[in-house]
C-alpha cells in the first residue's frame, strides 16, 4: 500500500506521516502508555531502565467457551487482569501465552492446544530468559484451569535451583466469596462468571446463544458426577457438557464483570507488592539439614 504522503523514494522528509501520529490522525502515546511497562508497547531503553525485579506473565488459552464464549475467553481475562495491574503498579508485563494445556476440549472445533510436557518447559525457558535481565520473581497471572498443575511444577523447578521465585496466581480463587455471591449457579467453565468478565472486558458475548447455552451445558454443576469413590471418572469435558458449558451464564453481566475485575486486580496488585517486598533471601530454597 503506498503512503499518503512522501514515498520511500523521497527520502526521509517526504516521510512525515509516519513521524507525525497527530497530523496523520493517529492518537498520540499517552502518558499511562509511556508509564506503563506492557513489554510488547516499550523500547529496549525504557526496559533497560526498569529498576523493579518482578514481572507479570499472563496465560490462558484458545478453546472452547460453550457457543456463546469466544475460544480467546481465559488468555483475554489474563491479560486484562495483567496489564490493569501493570498500570496500575509499573510492573513488567509480559506478552501473553496463548494456548495451552487444552486437549480435554478437543473434541470442539478450534480448541488448540500443547502437549503438557512441551508447555512446561516453553514457560520454563521463557521464565529463564526473564532472569537474564534481572528479573527473579514471577506471577503467572493464569485464567486456564489446564495450566494449573503445569504452572506449579514450573515454579517448582526454578525455585529448586535458586533460579527464580514463581508464583501461579487464578484469578476467580483470590475472590471465591466474591464469586459466590454474585452467581446463583456458577460453573467452572464457560459459566456466568466468565462469561460477565468478557462481556466487560471484551464486549464479545454471543447473548443470542445464552439461552442454548444453558439449555445444552451442564447446569447445576453437579460435581458428584465426576468422581467415584473418590476417583475422577471423566477426562474429557464433552463427558460432562454436550456443548461444553458449565453453569448458568444467563446470571452474566458486564456490571458483574467490573466487580470481579476489579477485585481480582486488586487482589492481583497486593500478590504483587507482597513478593516485590520479601528480602531476596526468603525466596531462595532453605539450605539442607
Amino acid at each position: 500500500m503506498p503512503l499518503q504522503t512522501g514515498s520511500v523514494a523521497g527520502g526521509i522528509s517526504g516521510m512525515d506521516l509516519a513521524l507525525n501520529p497527530a497530523e496523520a490522525g493517529r492518537p498520540l502515546v499517552t502518558e499511562a502508555l509511556q508509564s506503563s511497562m506492557h513489554l510488547p508497547d516499550v523500547t529496549w531503553p525504557e526496559v533497560a531502565a526498569y529498576d523493579e525485579s518482578i514481572a507479570l506473565v499472563p496465560l490462558g488459552s484458545t478453546e472452547q467457551h460453550g457457543p456463546h464464549l469466544p475460544e480467546g475467553t481465559d488468555h483475554m481475562i489474563a491479560r486484562g487482569l495483567s496489564r490493569e495491574a501493570a498500570e496500575r503498579t509499573g510492573y513488567l508485563c509480559t506478552p501473553t501465552i496463548t494456548v495451552g494445556v487444552s486437549d480435554h476440549h478437543r473434541q470442539f472445533s478450534g480448541t488448540m492446544w500443547v502437549e503438557p510436557p512441551v508447555f512446561r518447559d516453553y514457560v520454563e525457558s521463557l521464565t529463564r530468559n526473564l532472569t537474564a535481565h534481572g528479573i527473579d520473581r514471577v506471577i503467572y497471572v493464569n485464567a486456564h484451569g489446564g495450566n494449573v498443575q503445569h504452572l506449579q511444577e514450573v515454579s517448582k523447578r526454578l525455585h529448586k535451583d535458586g533460579t527464580a521465585y514463581a508464583i501461579e496466581w487464578m484469578w476467580d480463587e483470590s475472590i471465591p466469596e466474591l464469586v459466590d455471591e454474585l452467581f446463583e449457579t456458577n460453573g467452572p467453565h464457560a459459566g456466568p462468571k466468565e462469561t460477565s468478565m468478557v462481556a466487560y472486558l471484551e464486549d464479545l458475548v454471543r447473548e443470542d446463544e445464552l439461552e442454548a447455552a444453558y439449555e445444552g451445558g451442564m447446569v447445576p454443576v453437579d460435581r458428584e458426577t465426576f468422581t467415584r469413590n473418590g476417583a475422577r471418572v471423566f477426562h474429557d469435558s464433552i463427558e460432562n457438557s454436550a456443548n461444553g458449558s458449565f453453569g448458568d451464564p444467563r446470571d452474566a453481566s458486564a456490571e458483574k464483570g467490573a466487580q470481579l475485575f476489579e477485585a481480582a486486580t486488586d487482589q492481583l496488585v497486593e500478590l504483587a507488592d507482597w513478593l516485590v517486598d520479601r528480602p531476596k533471601d526468603d525466596l531462595l530454597p532453605a539450605e539442607y539439614v
